[in-house]
């Protein structure tokens, strides 16, 4: 048999082969690694893994060869929390969080999500679409083969839908998966503000149900949060997203612990994002009912917070922790998982291998995703990074610069 592409040699290949669920607790410690491993590669798919020895004479001579001595080949990262369309950035916010400012302080003196909205307003969708594509890219350049791409600074119907026809533009245009995900309910728009009814009864019964006819999004997330949307207004939008037939994801419990892990489980979300002040009952209610908790460490690195999520009590309970960027223009500008994956390490206390784990296969299971990508196995896309490092430890220990050499999706180099 002939193959489109071998890669062989690599020190170590983090085949991430394992159980068909998302990883928990001794799991995540486990890397399949293959040393001077090798795969082969044939219609976009990987058709076999191995050490290189037992590989080299079993195939045709293959289409390219790459050879990965010296480094490590891995699964692409999934990224699946960001906010890559918006118009302008918030460096003004950064500095004024230096000078004593918090994000709550700022977001309810006009700054914040809000300040992003009037931008995307008045953008046409061809400008967004073109500072979208600039910045994926560069995701792209840092490893990151499938992201989730949400919606959020337009808030209303007009400009929320603007929103995800570019994220559907990009998906179709650029050489990775990209998901989306609905998040009108992102924060109250100026002019509802003082009228929150009004707008979540737009948000149920004009927004939701035209996306849905569209098509635009395969998600409905909520940011849930004391000033913003409350336990019971979020539950009211979730199960109408639900009766729409939208999966749900949140934003929870981030800054104060008011009950939105409970509710993700409560809903059958199938991820709880930030999470810095889940409760134990939350997180326990989150693993009974099959919830994914994506942890953001990049956001409370970049708001100056202390708190992180507790990533070593979810792992112990066995609850299943993937990782994200959080990629947006205002609290978390950051495009690297694997800056992320050191942030895991040194903030969260997470083993490198469990970061790697958090951001490949349990990032992929959080899009429903597992069986398709997030480990180096037969039969799945061939999604994979050659990182020019000695051993994965030496990713979150290098920080900082770009340890990626090579990206490869569905078989074919696009970096």
């Amino acid at each position: 048999m002939k193959v489109d592409l071998l890669i062989i040699n690599a020190k170590e290949l983090l085949t991430i082969a394992g159980s068909d669920n998302p990883r928990t607790r001794s799991e995540m410690n486990e890397l399949g690694i293959i040393n001077n491993g090798a795969l082969a590669i044939k219609d976009n798919k990987i058709i076999d893994v191995g050490s290189t020895e037992g590989l080299i004479n079993k195939f045709d001579a293959p289409s390219k060869i790459i050879d990965a001595t010296d480094k490590v080949v891995m699964p692409g990262f999934v990224d699946p929390h960001t906010h890559p369309v918006f118009k302008q950035t918030r460096e003004n916010e950064f500095e004024m969080r230096i000078n004593g400012k918090s994000y709550v302080e700022i977001s309810q003196s006009g700054g914040g999500i809000r300040s992003s909205i009037s931008g995307v307003r008045e953008i046409s969708e061809e400008e967004l679409y073109q500072l979208a594509n600039k910045r994926i890219n560069k995701i792209i350049s840092n490893g990151t083969t499938t992201l989730e791409a949400k919606s959020g600074y337009g808030l209303s119907t007009e400009s929320e839908i603007k929103m995800l026809k570019v994220i559907k533009r990009l998906n179709e245009n650029l050489p990775i998966d990209i998901i989306s995900t609905f998040l009108g309910a992102h924060e109250f728009p100026t002019e509802y503000k003082d009228d929150k009814k009004k707008y979540i009864d737009i948000l149920m019964k004009e927004m939701m149900p035209k996306i849905k006819e569209l098509n635009l999004a395969e998600y409905c997330d909520i940011f849930t949060e004391d000033h913003v949307y409350n336990i019971e207004q979020s539950r009211r939008i979730l199960n109408r997203a639900k009766e729409l037939g939208f999966k749900i994801r949140m934003h929870a419990d981030e800054i104060e612990p008011i009950g939105g892990a409970e509710l993700a489980a409560e809903v059958g979300a199938v991820s709880a994002d930030h999470l810095g002040a889940a409760s134990d009952d939350g997180i326990k209610a989150m693993r009974d009912n099959g919830v994914i908790a994506i942890l953001l460490p990049g956001t409370i690195f970049s708001l100056g917070m202390k708190s992180y999520a507790r990533a070593r009590d979810m792992i112990k309970a066995g609850l299943a922790v993937a990782l994200a960027t959080d990629y947006n223009p205002g609290s978390c500008n950051c495009d690297s998982m694997q800056f992320v994956i050191t942030l895991a390490c040194l903030q969260m206390k997470m083993t490198p291998a469990e970061a790697i784990i958090a951001s490949t296969i349990n990032a992929a299971y959080s899009l429903g995703l597992g069986d398709k990508i997030g480990s180096l196995e037969i039969g799945k896309k061939a999604d994979i990074l050659i990182m020019d490092m000695p051993s994965y430890q030496y990713l979150p220990y290098h920080f900082g610069s770009n340890n990626v050499e090579t990206v490869i999706k569905n078989g074919k180099i696009i970096r």
